[in-house]
């Protein structure tokens, strides 16, 4: 296995079908804050591995979204090797991996020899995936009712949705959202550093919506070939009856369709079948299921990942991490 540098990365994985959380530019965003980033290749494998440090210099290896045709060669143990020992070089207790398969059934697996599945995943598993193949007008008939109605009421509501590049204010409205939803945003840094990565390749938008020249809603949304990520939305506690999020949205949705994308990924709802979801999301307002009743308007399908893998190395530390999961309410 050799490791590479982020040009010969980028040549690598040009004619792939690879995951946004596998390009250069988010290696380059973890790595800006903290995570020591590592591309290796083996004939066709390939994989954008992050450590995270942990004391003693140890770490957590972990490779977010990896790709189909890399995934299937974990079956080979020349690739299990070679993933062991820059693990072992860079003294990991364990290393996760997240393919990017979606499972076709719910006894659908994917352990490789020496892997075991995980009960927790980083990246949320489960999502709704909005088609967007057609005209706009087939786009909005495969959403709800109200979610059109919205659509059309923030418009005649005086809101006004633009591309922008005022990253503080959306940080501001995150906050403001955090604070309300109860979840932790990341810092202004963070958000600025993602956009100022990404927008020069034109695989982000940021699309404010305001009143009154008042920002009062904002989606971040992230494309890269036939596929967007809706991975970060806000909006202010002012002016919720004008539905400006509902237009904000719309309008992200319009972006990625013109970036030629034919999937919008909705990007995390809770980890349930639909029935569920369905049987619930109407009194449930905890986790995601607030987001879930959002996000359901789109009309798209619900569609989950295989479940996240693990080798571990040192079950002592693993021991110790599996014990914190369980302090926060998860059980690796």
């Amino acid at each position: 296995m050799r490791e590479i540098d982020q040009t010969a990365w980028k040549e690598f994985t040009a004619e792939r079908n690879i995951h946004l959380l596998q390009t250069a530019e988010w290696g380059n965003l973890k790595e800006a804050f903290g995570w020591k980033v590592k591309r290796v290749t083996s004939g066709n494998f390939g994989a954008q591995i992050l450590f995270k440090p942990l004391p003693l210099g140890f770490s957590v290896a972990y490779i977010p979204k990896l790709d189909q045709i890399s995934a299937r060669l974990l079956t080979e143990p020349e690739i299990r090797r070679g993933l062991d020992d820059l693990c072992a070089a860079n003294k990991a207790a364990f290393l996760k991996i997240e393919p990017d398969i979606w499972k076709r059934s719910e006894d659908d697996h994917f352990v490789p020899e020496g892997f075991r599945i995980s009960r927790h995943s980083i990246q949320p598993p489960n999502t709704i995936l909005v088609d967007l193949t057609g005209g706009e007008d087939q786009i909005l008939a495969r959403m709800k009712q109200k979610f059109r109605y919205n659509i059309n009421l923030a418009a005649k509501k005086d809101i006004r949705v633009e591309q922008s590049t005022d990253v503080s204010s959306f940080h501001r409205l995150m906050l403001e959202t955090g604070g309300r939803d109860g979840f932790h945003a990341h810092s202004l840094e963070y958000y600025q550093t993602a956009f100022d990565l990404f927008h020069p390749l034109g695989m982000v938008t940021l699309m404010m919506a305001t009143y009154l020249d008042e920002p009062v809603a904002g989606v971040m949304v992230f494309a890269l070939g036939k596929t967007a990520w809706y991975l970060y939305g806000a909006s202010s506690n002012k002016q919720r009856n004008r539905m400006p999020v509902y237009l904000a949205q719309w309008e992200a949705l319009r972006w990625a369709k013109s970036k030629r994308c034919e999937v919008y990924d909705l990007w995390g709802i809770p980890d349930a079948s639909e029935a569920e979801l369905e049987a619930n999301f109407e009194h449930r307002a905890d986790d995601l299921w607030g987001v879930y009743r959002f996000k359901r308007g789109f009309g798209g399908k619900i569609t989950r990942s295989v479940d996240a893998i693990n080798k571990v190395y040192s079950p002592i530390l693993y021991w110790v991490y599996t014990l914190r999961q369980i302090s926060r309410g998860i059980q690796d």
